[in-house]
């Protein structure tokens, strides 16, 4: 999913909308995106190779001498964001030089992201999302993923309504943090509490073998309640 979406969907940045990080002035960021706590989920860094390969190896140093376990994002409004880096072999990269000949020699496009935008953790039954802003395909790609990462078996028609059961129990939310043309999300499948909620679904009539029940979803929650 991670590279369809990166080829698809990210084009060449508008450098108008670069910001600066604190700690390594030779580096800019067009995106980023992070988790509850602050935690890098994705950042997109622009930058020479000398000052991208210092800046990789200065998040493996962590806390020790130079390294780095956050950063500070400084936005255009005079504050800053601070990045927590987390476990850093939860995160994979991607990069290009996106442009050879400058008055700076090759300026390098990095991609550093957590590993669960790209695959699935399925023992856990959880994932991430990274999707473009107001996307018109959010939900086919939420879907998508559901039907990915979750062990039980997903009719298609079922979609309206397991979102929305998701959602309501906070197994699918958006990211909080998010800077740049990217939105994230979160997918954490409680199975059991999934199974038994799927369970009384169906023995209520909401979800079935064919797509014939014309309640919203919303509709069909609140009958199951009642």
């Amino acid at each position: 999913m991670l590279s369809s979406i990166f080829f698809e969907d990210i084009t060449m940045p508008n450098f108008n909308t670069l910001y600066r990080i604190d700690e390594c002035p030779d580096l800019m960021t067009d995106g980023f995106v992070g988790d509850e706590q602050g935690n890098l989920i994705f950042l997109s860094v622009w930058g020479r190779d000398t000052a991208t390969q210092e800046f990789i190896a200065r998040l493996t140093l962590g806390r020790d001498e130079q390294g780095l376990d956050q950063f500070h994002i400084l936005t255009e409004q005079g504050g800053s964001i601070p990045v927590f880096v987390g476990n850093v072999e939860q995160l994979d990269k991607c990069s290009n030089r996106a442009y050879r000949r400058t008055l700076f020699g090759s300026l390098v496009h990095l991609w550093l992201f957590d590993r669960r935008c790209v695959k699935p953790d399925k023992a856990n039954a959880s994932a991430l999302a990274l999707l473009p802003r107001g996307s018109d395909h959010r939900v086919d790609r939420l879907w998508a993923l559901v039907r990915d990462t979750c062990p039980l078996p997903l009719l298609d028609h079922w979609r309206d309504t397991v979102l929305e059961l998701l959602q309501t129990q906070s197994m699918l939310s958006r990211l909080p943090a998010a800077l740049g043309p990217l939105e994230g999300h979160r997918l954490a499948i409680d199975v059991p509490a999934l199974t038994k909620a799927l369970g009384t679904l169906i023995r209520n009539g909401v979800l079935g073998p064919d797509a014939s029940v014309s309640r919203t979803a919303s509709e069909r929650l609140l009958a199951t309640a009642a």
